[in-house]
């Protein structure tokens, strides 16, 4: 069987500029790669209404079960004021033991990593089962025409994993050392107070929304949505804006607008938290007469993958490797695993994210080597005794 250098293919994909939607390349570094270990590959392009189109590829290895994907994605953020980086963005340069370029984090050398863990788990035969690859190139843009698409298809076509692990980085310090067992929902929250603009000299033939919103944001501000979980932490509820668009000094507006977003648990849901703030907006109406619009976007769900065999399986093989268990942990954002988990237990496992969407994004090579290991530690387990 052949065998893949994951600091090359890391350094050949971090050269393939593919800032959301442009693919510049990347996906056909990764096929190549993959056809070599003989995965049979599947390009799946998709183009929603009034979207740019996204490339993606899907590649499995075997036809039988247990079937274990590995997701991910070759797209990353705009680079910004490229003057700024002491290594250019694309260039792949080594210095000192360190990979610079946008992606070596997140998360271009994570899916070369998982590549050169399967050409090492297969040097004695092939997988006792299915190994999957679901790239994307649409995780950091809108996220409509990569893998929420793709598991469409991967459905129709019966080619549903018994489990997944995502590569995002979501390791502190060291590859490996956190689980990604669940992640926190996000949603959009758009107050829209309604008044009657009016001569600042004369308040009594206006109506003011300003301190109707105000009063608003300062209750929603100041009430707790929980106290978290065994394994969430407290929702937290951010307001990032307050807008009047108002040049005036002698003009009272006669609309307002103020956003938050919401970062919350499983004690909650997308609508039991909608349901709150319509209340608060109620409220605040009842009390001032000002009528408030609510408008709300959810962007992710919260889960939760329950601890069990496959967590401990996963556990355990980073064990060996790191002589230390990693931690669960549910923090941060939200990743494409909020769409898999709707398919199979999923856990997030990869590099250190340290330097992410960071000026001179940059990945040490022994943190490469290690999480080469790890995924191949984890397929050999996997393959030996499935969850």
């Amino acid at each position: 069987m052949a065998t893949i250098d994951a600091i090359a293919l890391s350094q050949d994909l971090i050269r393939c500029p593919s800032v959301t939607p442009a693919d510049a390349g990347a996906l056909d570094v990764l096929e190549k790669a993959l056809k070599g270990l003989g995965f049979v590959c599947h390009r799946l392009p998709f183009e929603a209404p009034g979207t740019a189109r996204v490339d993606n590829l899907y590649a499995r290895l075997g036809t039988g079960a247990p079937h274990i994907c590995y997701a991910g994605h070759t797209d990353v953020v705009p680079t910004g004021d490229i003057s700024a980086w002491k290594h250019p963005p694309f260039a792949a340069e080594i210095t000192d033991g360190v990979l610079y370029g946008r992606g070596a984090s997140d998360m271009k050398s994570s899916i070369a990593c998982f590549a050169a863990a399967v050409a090492r788990h297969t040097q004695n035969g092939a997988p006792k089962g299915s190994i999957s690859l679901l790239i994307t190139g649409d995780e950091e843009g809108i996220a409509i025409n990569g893998t929420k698409a793709m598991l469409g298809w991967l459905k129709e076509h019966g080619e549903v994993p018994d489990h997944c692990i995502v590569g995002e980085p979501t390791a502190t310090a060291r590859a490996g050392d956190t689980i990604k067992i669940g992640r926190r929902g996000s949603m959009r929250v758009v107050f829209t107070a309604r008044g009657i603009q009016g001569h600042t000299a004369y308040p009594e033939r206006a109506q003011n929304p300003l301190p109707a919103l105000a009063t608003l944001v300062s209750r929603v501000a100041a009430a707790p949505l929980d106290n978290g979980t065994d394994h969430f932490q407290p929702s937290t509820l951010v307001f990032t804006t307050f807008d009047v668009g108002n040049p005036a000094s002698n003009v009272s507006p006669g609309e307002a607008v103020a956003a938050c977003n919401i970062r919350f648990n499983d004690l909650h849901t997308p609508q039991s938290l909608e349901d709150l703030m319509r209340a608060h907006a109620a409220a605040i109406t009842g009390e001032t007469g000002i009528p408030i619009d609510v408008d709300v976007q959810t962007s992710g769900v919260a889960f939760l993958t329950q601890p069990g065999p496959f967590t401990e399986l996963l556990r355990d093989a980073i064990g060996r490797i790191s002589n230390s268990p990693p931690e669960y942990s549910t923090s941060g954002g939200t990743s494409d695993a909020r769409f898999i988990k709707d398919l199979c237990p999923v856990a997030e496992i990869g590099l250190p994210g340290g330097t992410m969407h960071k000026t001179d994004e940059c990945m040490p090579l022994d943190e490469i080597h290690r999480l080469v290991d790890i995924y191949a530690a984890i397929l050999d387990a996997y393959f030996m005794a499935v969850p």
